[in-house]
Parts: C-alpha cells; structure tokens; sequence
C-alpha cells in the first residue's frame, strides 16, 4: 500500500524503491505478484470515485521487465508466473504464457532482461523489478545496467515508470547497487525523516536489532523472528541448526538470516557493534566534553565531534558534505557556519581539550587556539592547543595508531556510547583497516572514493582528548570561574 501511494493530483509519492528481507522471506513471490499486478491489473490512477476514493486502472500499454545479471536469476521470478494466473485470467487478459516473453491481449507484455547495457538502451519499460541487486557488481555489468535502467526510466512518457530493488543485506564495501542504493537512502534520511519520501525514494527493510547474540540461542530465536517479520513460515529452528552447522560464518549469517549490514574483511568497524551503541541520551548544555575536529575544503566533508568525559558519550555538532547531483557542483564548506559551531560548544559547553587537524585550516585553527587555550586542561601538541595533525607527520604515527587501536576496542567492548547520528554511522561504516609497522590505523576506501571518513577521523582525535586528559590526571579538574587552566 505505501509502494501505491498516491498524491492528490494521483501521481505517484515513490519512483524508486528497495523491499530488503532474509532468505526464504518470499522476496522473488511478492515481486512476481508486482508485476503481474503492474502487467494487467488496475496499476495506475483513472480519477476519483464519488466517495472520495481513487480508481485504479490497467495500463493501456504496459511493459514490464525483470531485471537480473544472469539469466538463472530472472527465471527465479519468471518460473512463478504460470502459477500466478487463474486459468479464468488467462482467457479474460488473452495472457500468452510464453518462455522469455508472456503477453497479453492488451498490448502488455513480461519479459526477462539481463546484464547488456547496451540491449537496454532506450527501453521505456513501465515498470522494472531489480531482482537481487546485492549481486549487482561492476565485473558483472550490474553498474552500467543499473545506470542504463535509470535512465529509461527518467524518459518515461508521463514519469509514471518506476523500479523496485528486491535484496538481500549487501555486504558492505562490495560496492553493489545494493550498497550504493542504502548508501544513497541513508543519505537522504541523514537529512530529515521526511526527506527520502520527498526525493521519492522508498526504503523497507525488516531485520534484528543490532543486540542479536549469535551463541546466545534464546537472543538468536528472538532475532530470527523479529528479521522474518510476516513470513510465518520460515522454520526458525531449522535456520538456527544452519547457522550453528558452520556452514556459514558468522557475517554471512548475519546477512541472510537476520538481514544485518555486516563488515567485510578490510572494514574497521563491524555495524553490528556500532549499533548495539547507539541511546537516547544526548550531552546537555554544561557538560565536560573533548573536541575533535577533521575539516576538508571543496570534497572531503568536515566534522566536528563532541565526546563527553565523564561516559565517552559521542555526538556530532556539525558534519558537513558536499551534495549530490548538480548542486554539489562548485561547493565548498561554509566556513562561517563551522565558525559558528565551534564558537556554540564553547559556549554551550565545557570544553577541556580540543584536538583539530589544521591540514586546509590552519588559519582557524590557529585563531582558535589563541582564543581558548586558557580554557584547556591538555594541550593538542608541544606547538599549539588545538593543532594535532592527522598525517603522521612529526613521529606521531605511533599514537595515532595506538588511538585508533583504543577507540575500536572500546566500540567492540561497549564502552563508549552514540546518540545514533546516522550520517556518522556511515563515515565510521566507511573506515577500512590501514596496515602499518606500529599496527592497525584507518583510511578510506581509495584516495578518490566518495565514501566519507572524515566524521571518524573527528571522532578519533575527540577520544585522543579524552585519553590525553585521563594520562595526564584531569579527568575531573576543578574549575575556577567557569574557566580550566593548565596545571
């Protein structure tokens, strides 16, 4: 019912969407049923009964496609369809139950399409099923088919096309079209719940909270039933005793049977255990907070991250990204509203130390550290209050790896907390595993990936704060006039 939303004029709220269920939920029935509804059924607006309500009515000219990167995967869905006419149907639509392509008397037709780009061009389908995009991968032309069906779509006579996304949870750092479709909703979401359905994005996915124990039976069970949702039956002892044969790992687990995003091999952070992280309290006006601070010019987006002392509770006070699409053309970050929050968490805040990477900054940060470095219980390093560079340079890769090392100890073990900022959640998911010759540090994907670490990297020098302050005694430093000093 929310895929067929309407507006009041009777277009269509959703153009693209993603339904993301475990195995065995019933994703490749339900899409089938989609698109023999979408095939002959009353699928589109016809105007308003007198009670108010809408009429439905068949598309005059309907064309429906089956999307997959292998013919074997469209014959998932396809194989359903004799089963999905009554033999009644068959007669009153003139449906011709055909192998590649079923038509119907009604100049509609089904037909299963795969990875050639090319061969897709220019097709105005009036509505594509993206069957299991969590296999849609660039080596196997998952990309280009993707984009190719994107653009049929926005060519649409009336923009009444649309696509649906079936999937399983994608493995991060893949880079499927699944990926990149969560990946592209979560950053609408960051923006406003509202946000997405604005944009006509459709997002449904049902899974186990993040707490799910795999070795604990009873929080399995649990998870199990909430990730299954309506699909009763699906025999939760039987998943249990595959999950516990070591036919899967653990993640691979994770994926299908509790439809979890989990880490891949080169990921930092498994988001299984950032989530399980994440409450609802928030640091209050007066707490005692560490600063940490990444900032980036025209791509790389900036953060500035809070840590409160006493819990090493997290909260982003500002992330900023370039935009997608056109109006990220010739952006740059609005340096006066990044003013404007450090200035606010000086005075919503106590703030006893503040470490910022000064790379593309440095006149900021310089005037900064002028400005509240008798504030400070700890100093960022010997040359300045508020500067610590993020590069290694000066014989501080050690510590910095060190940090690293603490803080995801401390994410794996419970012992720091998050307020849930999903736009954080995705630069910490963005974090790969960096190999140097004093242990495991961070990096992005690759130099010129679009996936954002920057929110991390703040995060990391706010907790390096925090751990200065421990080293160093003050914790808990008195204060004198509202002011810290150096002791």
């Amino acid at each position: 019912m929310r895929w067929y939303e309407i507006d009041d004029g009777g277009a269509f709220i959703y153009r693209q969407g993603t339904v993301r269920r475990i195995k065995g939920a019933g994703k490749d029935p339900f899409a089938a049923a989609l698109c023999a509804f979408e095939f002959v059924g009353p699928c589109r607006f016809g105007g308003w009964n007198e009670d108010g309500s809408p009429r439905g009515i068949p598309h005059p000219a309907a064309w429906v496609q089956v999307a997959a990167t292998s013919k074997d995967q469209a014959q998932n869905t396809m194989a359903l369809f004799p089963g999905m006419f009554s033999k009644s149907a068959l007669v009153a639509y003139g449906i011709d139950l055909g192998k590649e392509i079923i038509y119907s008397g009604m100049a509609g037709r089904i037909e299963a399409v795969t990875a050639s780009a090319r061969a897709l061009e220019g097709r105005r389908a009036t509505f594509t099923l993206m069957n299991e995009t969590q296999h849609w991968v660039k080596s196997n032309g998952g990309h280009d088919m993707a984009m190719t069906i994107a653009g049929n779509v926005a060519k649409s006579r009336g923009g009444g096309a649309r696509t649906l996304e079936i999937t399983n949870a994608p493995l991060p750092g893949e880079d499927s079209v699944a990926e990149r479709t969560f990946h592209a909703w979560s950053k609408l979401s960051d923006k406003g719940p509202d946000i997405p359905r604005q944009a006509g994005t459709y997002y449904d996915s049902v899974e186990a909270p993040a707490s799910v124990e795999l070795g604990n039976r009873e929080s399995l069970r649990a998870g199990i039933i909430a990730a299954r949702g309506d699909a009763d039956w699906l025999d939760v002892d039987w998943i249990i005793s595959t999950i516990y044969s070591g036919t899967y790992p653990a993640y691979q687990s994770r994926r299908m049977f509790l439809n979890q995003l989990v880490t891949d091999e080169d990921s930092l952070i498994s988001p299984v255990a950032w989530d399980a992280l994440a409450v609802s309290d928030t640091i209050q006006e007066g707490d005692r907070i560490t600063l940490g601070f990444d900032g980036g010019k025209t791509d790389d987006a900036t953060a500035l991250m809070a840590m409160r002392v006493s819990d090493r509770l997290i909260e982003p006070l500002g992330i900023w990204e370039r935009p997608d699409g056109p109006s990220g053309e010739g952006w740059e970050v609005p340096r006066d509203q990044v003013e404007d929050a450090v200035h606010h968490a000086f005075e919503r805040f106590d703030v006893a130390a503040f470490f910022a990477d000064p790379v593309l900054w440095e006149g900021h940060i310089a005037r900064w550290s002028e400005e509240y470095r008798d504030r400070f219980a700890v100093r960022a390093s010997t040359g300045s209050a508020v500067a610590r560079r993020m590069d290694g340079s000066g014989g501080q890769l050690r510590e910095l790896t060190d940090a690293n090392a603490r803080l995801v100890a401390a994410i794996e073990n419970g012992h720091v907390r998050h307020t849930g900022n999903q736009t954080l959640r995705r630069h910490v998911m963005n974090a790969k595993r960096r190999i140097n010759r004093y242990g495991v540090s961070f990096t992005k994907e690759n130099p010129n990936s679009r996936k954002k670490v920057d929110a991390y990297a703040a995060l990391l020098l706010a907790d390096l704060a925090r751990t200065r302050l421990a080293e160093a005694g003050k914790l808990e430093v008195p204060k004198r006039d509202g002011r810290m000093f150096f002791e």
